[in-house]
């Protein structure tokens, strides 16, 4: 008899999680194991339920869904993570692939797009949307065009680095920062020092735009 195919999906918004546990409980032999509102929420339960599939949202509080995916492939190489998101730049579909994703939907692509990329994921296989696939055609096709837009500051940052630019453009201290990643004040503060000097910004306010242009945050 064939195991079920668990699978963990992480939005922050209640009514997409909800829409999707009835599209994917409808299929015989997948179960909906857990859902989380957040990225940090995100990885503690993949880590906890050991799911098949993740379908992770990108832009969400906490953790955003890029490094949520890295520390999922990282910890569970054997679970496949599936990105539903609203963005598909080229240099953010690069990052996502290097996190360890093998899936990238569209919400504007999903209805029964989701099915299709559950069923791919869960035999192995990657599955990507059709616009995202021209941006990885045309990356293919033309290297030289496209390098440069994958290198950059953003690379130059830890996934710790990343956590802490993400919680400063929520508006949390260095205090705050501490309690939610475990750390003291003064290591936040180093780790913030640290990535701003990287970053060459001197503001929160500079912060807050880095994040926005890499899609880290909303707008």
């Amino acid at each position: 008899m064939t195991s079920a195919v668990r699978i963990l999906i992480a939005d922050d918004h209640e009514l997409i999680r909800k829409g999707l546990k009835i599209v994917l409980q409808s299929h015989p032999g997948w179960v909906v194991c857990g859902e989380a509102a957040n990225g940090r929420e995100a990885v503690e339960k993949a880590r906890e339920l050991r799911p098949a599939i993740v379908i992770m949202d990108l832009t969400m509080p906490e953790l955003n869904g890029l490094e949520a995916t890295r520390q999922i492939c990282h910890s569970l190489p054997d679970t496949q993570v599936l990105i539903l998101t609203v963005h598909h730049s080229e240099q953010l579909v690069h990052e996502v692939l290097g996190a360890g994703a093998r899936g990238y939907l569209l919400k504007s692509d999903a209805g029964d797009a989701v099915s299709d990329a559950v069923e791919a994921l869960s035999r192995g296989k990657p599955y990507f949307t059709p616009n995202v696939s021209d941006v990885l055609l045309a990356s293919y096709l033309h290297p030289d065009r496209t390098a440069g837009s994958r290198g950059g500051l953003a690379q130059a940052l830890t996934p710790r680095e990343h956590e802490i630019v993400h919680l400063i453009a929520e508006g949390k201290s260095s205090k705050e920062i501490g309690v939610v990643l475990g750390i003291s004040e003064a290591t936040a503060e180093t780790h913030r020092a640290n990535l701003m000097r990287k970053l060459d910004v001197h503001s929160v306010s500079e912060i807050v735009r880095y994040a926005i242009r890499n899609r880290l945050i909303e707008p």
